[in-house]
């Protein structure tokens, strides 16, 4: 190798192998599931849970120096789960329209006999 040039970074024999995070994987199922369920408003649950394995599995991905990989699953799945948290909260907003213009039409009060003060 002449001088200079820089060949592959060498690795120390104690440093461990990269590992895909589990994390992420459960972060894009949790995320997958939560947009399929967000029309029913199902989906918030594990779009919560999956944003709360966000936060922890990029610490520890952080921590780890670079030996925790799966970044880009994490990225997905947090989208994946905001997008089912939009979905839930978009049938929710149509629901409650629905009921309201419902209500609305609905005869209220009390019914009197003609002529009756």
């Amino acid at each position: 190798m002449p001088v200079g040039a820089s060949g592959p970074a060498l690795r120390h024999p104690l440093d461990p192998d990269p590992v895909r995070s589990t994390k992420s994987r459960a972060v894009f199922a949790l995320g997958l599931v939560a947009l399929l369920t967000g029309p029913f408003v199902g989906g918030v649950v594990p779009a919560t849970v999956a944003m709360l394995l966000v936060r922890q599995a990029r610490r520890e991905a952080y921590a780890s120096g670079g030996y925790l990989t799966g970044a880009a699953w994490l990225r997905c799945g947090e989208r994946l789960a905001w997008a089912g948290l939009v979905l839930a909260l978009t049938t929710l907003v149509v629901v409650t329209v629905i009921g309201v213009l419902n209500l609305a039409e609905a005869p209220t009060g009390q019914d009197f006999a003609p002529g009756v003060d």
